[in-house]
């Protein structure tokens, strides 16, 4: 059985990584990140049990994520995935020298800044990881609100 490992550093469009573009990630990306935020009781409350993998597509875990906490064994997902026997136990000895928000809702409130009208770095950033996303056979799904009518929405 493959089990998950995470990114060797956290890749440069991370929205845990400090010095990211604002505006990178879809608004629900972001928010999804607070809800990793607190003890393992409110991660719990959060819904906050999937694993969080790297928005690059590669099958990872998203470093940022997992470096992010002082301990990667804060994460309820991490825990959960392990009962499972989803994630390599080199895991939980994570550790990085990229700079990272503290929190998810630190990176959120950075991610979300500018998400109405990305800068041209975030923009640069933005068709570097939907080209090599395409590449991968894994396209990014761009949610523009409504389906057409004839398509599945990829959008909640």
């Amino acid at each position: 059985m493959t089990r998950t490992t995470v990114r060797p550093n956290p890749c440069p469009s991370c929205p845990y990584r400090q010095g990211v573009p604002s505006g990178v990630w879809a608004p629900e990306e972001y928010e999804r990140l607070r809800q990793y935020d607190g003890t393992i009781a409110d991660q719990a409350m959060a819904g906050a049990t999937a694993a969080f993998g790297c928005h690059q597509g590669d099958g990872q875990l998203c470093a940022g994520w997992v470096g992010h906490r002082e301990h990667p064994s804060d994460l309820l997902a991490l825990r959960l995935a392990a009962i499972h026997g989803d994630v390599d136990e080199s895991v939980w000895d994570y550790r990085t020298d990229v700079p990272l928000f503290a929190s998810g809702a630190q990176a959120a409130a950075h991610g979300l800044a500018e998400v109405d009208a990305p800068g041209e770095d975030a923009a640069a950033a933005i068709a570097k990881i939907t080209r090599v996303r395409q590449v991968r056979g894994e396209p990014v799904q761009f949610c523009t609100g409504a389906p057409h009518p004839e398509e599945e929405n990829p959008c909640p």
